[in-house]
């Protein structure tokens, strides 16, 4: 009987697949979340690979998530975009979560951008806001349990700047420069799928949240114990302030999501184009 492959195994064979239909190797990796998957129109598309293609992968199977790995440029740029994701809810380990992001960094990466829909709890905000993600609080199983592959990270891995202070910095630059109103604060991640109960969304207010999501923190935290930087920003698309919850539905995250892409795309495109690479970005054509 063939031996089972271990983790590292699967993860170059996934890489290699991708690498072996793409003449670019990606410096940036970006991942789109629920409503937020047009951002993709704004990238130079030289191949796309549905996430059922690559050996190992998981497949996306929630509603307003294509499922597919797009590899091409933004501004000139080598980059790779998960045009949406897989969540703990839907049945997947959180390591089957995170396993692209893995793979992302055996593609070349050394930053990742993520992007989620948000419920906000802080009463300053509004349906519409986008928050560049300050910090998180984990309530997901972490990804990191298990045997530690050192060739992937150390086995306990810091994560006092878990989001990059230097890419928070420049992206409030940028919105200054942009006049866009941009917010601050802390992501909780959840499991899911239900949406959160007003006591909910209370406790997680008291515990220095600012938003609630089902994805996100297991991502940042295995690209962290890989090296990669990373940047997230929350679209907030419902309020779990007292007196303004109102009756939710994921087609109304999804259209809240999609309203405030523009502003959320906006940011982001400047970001990847002038932040720094210490790789040599340069795409070769064949």
């Amino acid at each position: 009987m063939k031996p089972s492959m271990t983790l590292l195994q699967r993860i170059k064979e996934s890489a290699d697949y991708i690498l072996d239909n793409i003449s670019l190797r990606p410096v940036a990796g970006i991942i789109l979340g629920s409503g937020l998957g047009s951002f993709a129109e704004e990238i130079t598309i030289l191949k796309e690979i549905s996430f059922s293609a690559v050996p190992h992968f998981p497949a996306a199977g929630v509603e307003g998530h294509k499922g597919a790995l797009l590899l091409g440029t933004l501004n000139d740029i080598p980059v790779v975009v998960m045009q949406g994701r897989v969540h703990f809810y839907e049945g997947f380990t959180v390591d089957e979560v995170c396993y692209p992001v893995r793979v992302m960094k055996y593609l070349g990466i050394e930053k990742l951008f993520l992007t989620n829909a948000a419920g906000g709890m802080n009463p300053e905000f509004e349906i519409g806001d986008i928050m560049i993600i300050e910090d998180h609080i984990n309530l997901m199983p972490n990804p990191l349990i298990g045997k530690n592959e050192a060739e992937l990270g150390p086995r306990f891995p810091d994560m006092s700047t878990a989001y990059d202070p230097a890419l928070k910095e420049l992206a409030g630059r940028i919105a200054t420069r942009q006049s866009l109103k941009v917010r601050k604060g802390v992501y909780v991640g959840v499991t899911g799928p239900s949406y959160e109960t007003p006591a909910e969304y209370k406790f997680f207010r008291i515990i220095g949240g600012d938003a609630v999501g089902m994805s996100t923190v297991a991502e940042v935290i295995v690209a962290r114990h890989m090296g990669i930087k990373c940047f997230a920003l929350s679209v907030i698309t419902d309020l779990g302030v007292p007196g303004r919850m109102e009756f939710l539905t994921h087609d109304m995250v999804r259209a809240a999501a999609a309203q405030a892409e523009p502003k959320m795309a906006q940011l982001l495109k400047e970001l990847i184009r002038i932040c720094p690479y210490s790789a040599d970005n340069t795409v070769h054509h064949t």
